[in-house]
């Protein structure tokens, strides 16, 4: 197996929502692992496709093998328009994710509006504190 070395850069992902209804994000994430924005309909598509990046670059690695019920999903990447900022229509968060551990991520998350950054310890902790800022912003 290769060993593949990342700068510190590679922990920190982009997340713009753009709508939040009924409790579902529609949005887009960058990463410097992808050459593109990856959009994202649901919250679910967000964790998949996260998860998907985070594999695909080996970093931070996972200390658990992935299981699933059949042939793994593909992610596309879809282009953002030149002239659209890298923000969110209704909130924007960077995500540092630290380590792979226990089956989940454990890492910071920084709402940019908001002004304010909390760590977490799993990933329904990080779903909670942005599912409490995009409420806050409606």
């Amino acid at each position: 197996m290769q060993e593949i070395s990342r700068g510190n850069e590679y922990r920190t992902t982009l997340v713009c929502v753009d709508s939040y209804e009924n409790g579902v994000p529609v949005g887009r994430f960058y990463n410097p692992g992808c050459s593109e924005g990856k959009t994202f309909l649901s919250l679910t598509q967000f964790l998949v496709k996260m998860e998907d990046l985070l594999d695909s670059m080996q970093f931070p690695q996972s200390f658990t093998a992935v299981r699933t019920f059949g042939a793994s999903m593909s992610s596309t990447s879809v282009s953002p328009d030149d002239d659209r900022m890298r923000e969110g229509d209704l909130a924007t968060f960077t995500i540092r994710i630290l380590f792979r551990q226990n089956a989940s991520w454990q890492g910071s998350v920084a709402w940019l509006e908001g002004k304010m950054e909390e760590s977490f310890r799993s990933v329904l902790e990080l779903i909670l504190l942005m599912d409490s800022a995009m409420r806050e912003t409606e």
